[in-house]
């Protein structure tokens, strides 16, 4: 039995301090992940949950943790009680941290306390699973990557090389006299955690410990996320570097940052390491005008890239307005109507699972009858329901492709001259024509309708028109038109990038500039052109000696119309 799957007392519960790693939830243990699926209850910072909750079960219970209000200089982390099962519930209570972990367990239940980093290394998680010990709460520690060696890896900073100099770690916030004393002394690498405002009163405690003022120094803030941002200094210089780059004064001084001290953070050797900083998209805000179901691999390829990508619906679907014609079709299918079925999006194959579903039908009915899908994305939707397709285009994906791999009809090798094709109330007729003249028949049926989806929330339609995103994905001629009718015109800075020339026409004539075209009507070749857009910009801010910065970063005073020259 693994540690996770330890089972709960009917009194006690169990307890799992899991470290939830420096703030990309990629770095999560498998150990990590399998506890996370058996919790349930939460107890963790807001910002630690946005990390873990993605891997809970649904419905669990969630308990946030908060410093105390009263007592701002201890840090010691209170719980506030928002789990629907507590006690506490309708009187928020602010109680001490180990009592509410065990409250959280009592009635046999799995808790899972998270806290960033590793757990041997959080200042108040051994306090808590002492009090679990004398409680009689059985608990567990699932380890996590500590922020103090995970934030210098994605920063590009090795600790170590092959002369094995020693590293030190120090909290700024506990060292003593001694400890400053001890640093100063040895020539090793000293990683840091500390808070931006105080970096450069650690840098001045180690210099009048003895460190000389131009050793160099990296400082991080928001490692390992794509808010993370590097600065390269010296001890006696870092002060002037955060103000120069106008980083200090500012109200998020109190954030966290992971300083590396120390000859391995020279600027040479980082500007040769910073892989994480230097993707070609890193930290763009990119808008993808679709739903979450159909932008999901094309937000994960973004975030390949170091995007935060930003999934907004230009289209809602909603069922044909006559359904019997739809009802007749799929019962055609089970009494052998038709030889071919062909599907020319993912919404189509949701349409006809849903009306399978809804006779109690299921994969095995689609038995001697010929499916085709027009690209990747809808072939991969038919797998998931258990179909695979006999024809994909080998060339283009749309219907174009798939006719032209097409296979005409043929009285001796075809019993059946008759196509099954669920599609669109305003899809194209290039389909239904082609497969005519190829000798079929056709039963052009309407699966879905597709209307105007609702406009977003008004901070994304600002962020649109004043130039909060970096970029804008369009796949369509009708997710230009949507977007632009339900949230505005993209501001000038934002990136326009098309999937192919008739979206770029359609885009041209709402006023937008076109950056980006995508050399195939892929949207996988789409974001892979953005991606070369953003590494060519990169490159160029680097060769004239620029700092390299989003284009939302640069926004004009006043909006003008784009030209497509």
């Amino acid at each position: 039995m693994s540690p996770t799957a330890f089972p709960a007392g009917p009194e006690h519960g169990h307890v799992t301090f899991l470290g939830a790693g420096p703030g990309d939830p990629g770095l999560l243990t498998l150990r990590a992940v399998e506890a996370l699926t058996h919790a349930d209850v939460l107890v963790a910072e807001h910002e630690v949950l946005d990390v873990v909750r993605t891997h809970a079960r649904q419905g669990v219970s969630e308990v946030h943790t908060d410093a105390d209000p009263s007592d701002p200089g201890t840090g010691t982390p209170q719980l506030t009680v928002v789990d629907g099962a507590s006690t506490a519930v309708g009187v928020p209570a602010v109680r001490d941290a180990a009592h509410l972990v065990m409250e959280a367990a009592r009635g046999g239940r799995r808790v899972v306390r998270a806290v960033t980093g590793d757990p041997g290394l959080d200042a108040y998680a051994a306090e808590e699973m002492l009090a679990c010990a004398a409680a009689g709460v059985p608990f567990e520690v699932v380890p996590g990557i500590a922020n103090a060696v995970g934030v210098p890896a994605y920063a590009g900073v090795p600790l170590r090389d092959a002369e094995g100099a020693d590293v030190r770690f120090v909290d700024a916030r506990t060292a003593s006299d001694r400890c400053w004393t001890e640093v100063g002394a040895s020539d090793g690498t000293v990683v840091v955690s500390t808070t931006l405002d105080s970096v450069a009163a650690a840098a001045g405690e180690l210099v009048s410990a003895g460190r000389k003022p131009d050793t160099p120094l990296t400082v991080t803030i928001a490692g390992t996320t794509t808010r993370q941002r590097t600065w390269t200094a010296t001890l006696g210089t870092v002060a002037q570097t955060l103000k120069q780059a106008k980083v200090l004064p500012s109200p998020d001084g109190g954030r966290p940052v992971i300083a590396v001290v120390g000859e391995r953070s020279a600027s040479a050797r980082r500007d040769q390491l910073s892989w994480f900083e230097s993707k070609p998209l890193f930290g763009w805000k990119v808008l993808v005008p679709r739903t979450k179901e159909q932008a999901a691999s094309l937000s994960d390829q973004l975030r390949s890239y170091g995007a935060v990508p930003h999934e907004v619906p230009t289209i809602a679907v909603e069922p044909p307005r006559t359904p019997q014609q739809m009802e007749r079709a799929v019962k055609g299918l089970v009494t052998g109507r038709y030889e071919w079925i062909a599907f020319t999006s993912v919404n189509a194959v949701k349409a006809v699972r849903e009306k399978f579903e809804e006779y109690g039908l299921d994969a095995r009915a689609f038995a001697g009858i010929k499916v085709a899908a027009v690209g990747e994305q809808t072939a991969n939707a038919l797998i998931a329901f258990g179909v695979k397709p006999d024809l994909v285009p080998s060339g283009e994906q749309s219907a174009a492709g798939l006719l032209e791999d097409w296979p005409p009809y043929d009285p001796v090798f075809d019993p059946i001259d008759r196509v099954f094709l669920p599609r669109a109330d305003i899809a194209t007729e290039t389909l239904v024509a082609g497969l005519i003249e190829l000798g079929w028949e056709v039963d052009d049926v309407t699966a879905y309708r597709t209307v105007r989806a609702s406009p977003p929330p008004a901070t994304t339609r600002e962020a649109i028109k004043g130039g909060g995103f970096d970029a804008v994905l369009f796949t369509s001629s009708s997710t230009v038109r949507n977007l632009v009718g339900i949230a505005g015109k993209p501001h000038n800075v934002t990136v326009i990038a098309c999937i192919g020339p008739a979206t770029a026409k359609t885009a041209e004539e709402h006023g937008l500039r076109v950056d980006v075209m995508s050399p195939e009507p892929s949207v996988t070749k789409l974001a892979e052109a953005l991606a070369d857009f953003g590494l060519r910009r990169r490159a160029a801010a680097l060769e004239a000696g620029d700092p390299v910065t989003r284009p939302s970063e640069r926004r004009p005073g006043s909006r003008r119309r784009r030209s497509s020259t």
